[in-house]
């Protein structure tokens, strides 16, 4: 899909310099740009690359006064960053089908389900019975969507996604591909033979708005009740929340982390990646956790920093990597410590004797 610079202009509300019917088809860095690419310059480092580049058309600071002849055209605006952000934007919708409506077939739509307006459901799509679709939903090919779930405004479905009965999202929700909402929890009674019986889980999952969930990630349903994901909370790919989990408003959680069930995050927490947690424990509000930290038991202060496996406090892990670091010298310290405190010893003893005689 191709762009003029004036159509850009346009959008940007930016001011032109050069050829408004200029076209682009693709987006570049400054220095890697060629024909018929747009870039941008934001950094004053890169500037050197405006009066050598072959981008067709670049976005810079109203404010930046030229040095030389330049090739491209350009569109000025107040902030270049945030400017050309907007575009990758529009350009990201443009590419995804962002703009799609209509349901395509093959697909399956339960005569029970309620469909809102400029709805896109792509082929090899099922939609269960009484399930709720709001408006502007985007459901792309071979997402399963179970009887009863509910779907708010805006929200889309990357394709192979699965929503499990009763599942409900919130608005602006979005769900990368391979994701399983409401898979059923890991919940098996040990008998006495060694087997383990399975316990059904009638729980469900709830997402409030704008949560974003990345690929190939796991929630669990709750064995009883619901496993509540919180406004504006993001999930990398390659997550498993387990069942009865709560994560608080805007907490941030990187791939491969593991929570286990009926444990409760708090808001505006920040959980690196591979940080495994136990059951039935409670995280406070502003939580940082490093990578491969495992959380064995509940944080109680807001805004601590932890880190290590078993996690503690930050610095004091740090100060301990640091000692551990050195204990081979520390050992050879000691040794010689030893060493001279046995000789002192014997001096002492021996002085001690001969006085006495």
């Amino acid at each position: 899909m191709q762009f003029t610079a004036q159509q850009i202009a346009t959008l940007l509300q930016g001011r032109l310099e050069g050829d408004p019917e200029v076209k682009v088809s693709d987006v570049a860095k400054i220095e890697e740009a060629v024909a018929g690419t747009l870039s941008f310059i934001a950094n004053p480092k890169y500037e050197e690359y405006l009066y050598t580049s072959n981008a067709s058309i670049i976005i810079i600071n109203e404010s930046l006064e030229l040095t030389g002849p330049v090739k491209a055209t350009l569109v000025r605006v107040k902030d270049a960053y945030s400017s050309f952000g907007l575009l990758l934007d529009k350009y990201g919708e443009i590419m995804s089908g962002a703009t799609k409506t209509g349901i395509e077939q093959p697909s399956f739509i339960s005569p029970t389900a309620k469909i809102g307006k400029d709805v896109y459901i792509g082929a090899f799509t099922y939609i269960g019975d009484n399930a709720v679709i709001g408006d502007n939903v985007k459901i792309y090919p071979g997402c399963y969507v179970g009887n009863n779930v509910v779907l708010g405004n805006n929200t889309k479905l990357y394709a192979g996604v699965k929503v499990y009965d009763e599942c409900r999202l919130g608005s602006s929700v979005v769900i990368h591909s391979g994701t399983v909402i409401g898979g059923d929890g890991f919940g098996f009674a040990p008998l006495k033979d060694g087997s383990y019986k399975k316990l059904a889980q009638i729980g469900n999952v709830i997402i409030e708005d704008d949560v974003e969930i990345g690929a190939n990630t796991t929630v669990d349903r709750a064995t009883m009740g619901s496993t509540v994901i919180r406004k504006g909370v993001k999930l990398d790919n390659l997550i498993q929340i387990a069942h009865n989990v709560e994560i608080g408003e805007h907490t941030v959680i990187a791939a491969q982390t593991g929570i286990s069930g009926s444990s409760k995050i708090g808001k505006f927490c920040v959980i690196g990646g591979q940080v495994g947690m136990v059951g039935h424990i409670t995280i406070a509000d502003g939580t940082k956790i490093n990578a491969q930290s495992g959380i064995s038991k509940s944080v109680t202060t807001p805004y601590t920093v932890l880190n290590s496996s078993p996690a503690f406090d930050y610095k004091s892990s740090l100060k301990s990597q640091a000692i551990f670091r050195n204990l081979p010298e520390l050992q050879q310290r000691l040794l010689k410590l030893e060493e001279t405190v046995n000789e002192l010893t014997a001096l002492l003893s021996t002085q001690n004797l001969e006085y006495k005689k």
